[in-house]
């Protein structure tokens, strides 16, 4: 089973911050896509990760979906993707944390 660490972006966050950006309500299941890749990317190059992170889906314990900005992957595999196979240090995600509004550390959740 395969994890990330990182931190969850909910649907209504990211239709915000799509909306704040200038782009028009989502209309198609097509244009939701559009706006997770849009608003996730925006964040992570505002933040200086741009490079260094992936969205990925995951699944929490509660059996929640979300979108996931990970910092990091368990699976040495995937570790092709430029992902540490360790949580990163505060100062790394120090810039996210704060954007995002988080008062935690990441937090590993399971891929899907």
């Amino acid at each position: 089973m395969v994890k990330y660490c990182g931190y969850l972006l909910t649907d209504s966050w990211l239709r915000q911050r799509a909306l704040d950006m200038g782009y028009p309500p989502p209309k198609t299941s097509q244009d939701t896509n559009d706006i997770v890749g849009l608003a996730s990317m925006q964040v992570m190059a505002r933040t200086g990760l741009f490079s260094s992170a992936r969205v990925r889906r995951v699944k929490t314990p509660k059996g929640t979906y979300f979108w996931c900005i990970a910092l990091a992957c368990d699976d040495p595999i995937t570790v092709g993707e430029r992902l540490s196979t360790r949580a990163p240090p505060e100062a790394e995600y120090k810039a996210l944390k704060e954007a995002l509004g988080k008062d935690f550390p990441p937090r590993w959740y399971r891929a899907i």
